[in-house]
């Protein structure tokens, strides 16, 4: 007998379905929302709204695409958390409602273990155990990846993520949110001709705070000087600032490898989709010998396609949730 999931996604502002059957993800739909672009970020109640119009037809499009109705369905997972919580609470009403009505069972899925087992969407694949540094913008992590389902946080961000580095960057910059994959495109015409320090940090943990202030007192600085120094210098200001993001990722993930020993090395997140992090991966796993792991792109940002490779293998497990569970903003891996 087929195990066929559907899985939901809204833990942020892109609301996303996906069906899997037999490890098989058959399709994996997203609806983004536009209207934060005017705010420079997500407003939570725009995004909680914009989720609760947009999951039905999400839902009914991912079903159609895969083929599947309904009453195929042996489970249906969701992303609990972490996330904005007035997001969250969409996803998971709306999974619990169906699988109440279809007597099958809830899968919850915790959304950064997700984002590590993208990669077991589709081949090549890692073997056990291997490292993942995720990266998006909420979250920047090195994880220990023992299995499916037992992974070890062995350095994180003591304050911001590296996402949120490149986004308020961006911000600083004039450029649309999210600003991210602007800087990357304005990074491939530019030259890292700027520098910016490397936070002290000791052992495996990360710090963006200090490279934000940096860059936040050095366009002060140049603007005073030059009221124009951000356009005639735009493509070299993203080189530069992008260039110390992935210098500062990379660091702290050489250092990991070398301490574990392990020589499978994979990134996930949102930021994995950057062009910058995944040439200097491939890059550094020439030099060092490692086995390097990539997802596609359409597996980098949120999307269902991720919740239902979890989901699946704590299908497989029994790891049900009870029909009276909650989403959280805040979630431990």
């Amino acid at each position: 007998m087929q195990t066929i999931i559907l899985a939901i996604e809204s833990s942020c502002d892109d609301t996303s379905a996906a069906v899997l059957v037999d490890g098989q993800i058959l399709s994996n739909c997203v609806a983004g929302q536009e209207a934060h672009r005017q705010y420079g970020g997500v407003v939570p109640e725009v995004a909680s709204r914009a989720h609760q119009a947009n999951i039905i037809p999400v839902v009914h499009m991912a079903l159609q695409q895969a083929g599947v109705r309904t009453t195929d369905l042996s489970g249906i997972a969701f992303t609990r958390g972490p996330g904005l919580i007035g997001s969250l609470i969409v996803g998971v009403s709306f999974a619990k409602a169906l699988a109440m009505s279809l007597d099958i069972p809830l899968v919850e899925v915790h959304h950064m273990q997700a984002h590590v087992l993208a990669h077991f969407a589709e081949d090549p694949r890692p073997d056990f155990p291997f490292l993942c540094l995720t990266v998006s913008g909420g979250h920047t992590q090195i994880v220990i990846v023992k299995d499916y389902l037992d992974m070890e946080v062995i350095g994180s961000t003591i304050d911001d993520a590296a996402g949120e580095a490149f986004d308020k960057t961006g911000k600083l910059l004039g450029l649309d949110y999210p600003a991210g994959p602007h800087i990357d495109r304005l990074a491939r015409q530019g030259k890292a001709r700027f520098s910016f320090p490397e936070p002290q940090i000791t052992g495996l943990d990360f710090s963006f705070s200090g490279l934000k202030t940096s860059i936040l007192y050095f366009l002060k600085k140049e603007l005073r000087q030059n009221p124009q120094f951000i356009e005639q210098n735009l493509e070299d200001i993203c080189a530069s600032v992008q260039d110390r993001i992935v210098s500062i990722l990379m660091h702290k993930l050489i250092l990991a490898a070398e301490q574990t020993g392990i020589r499978d090395v994979a990134i996930a997140g949102g930021v994995s989709a950057n062009s910058g992090l995944r040439e200097a991966l491939e890059q550094t796993g020439r030099e060092k010998g490692w086995r390097t792991f990539i997802p596609a792109f359409e597996y980098c940002t949120d999307n269902a396609g991720m919740i239902a490779v979890a989901g699946y293998h704590k299908f497989l497990k029994g790891e049900f949730a009870p029909l009276d569970v909650r989403p959280v903003a805040r979630w431990e891996m």
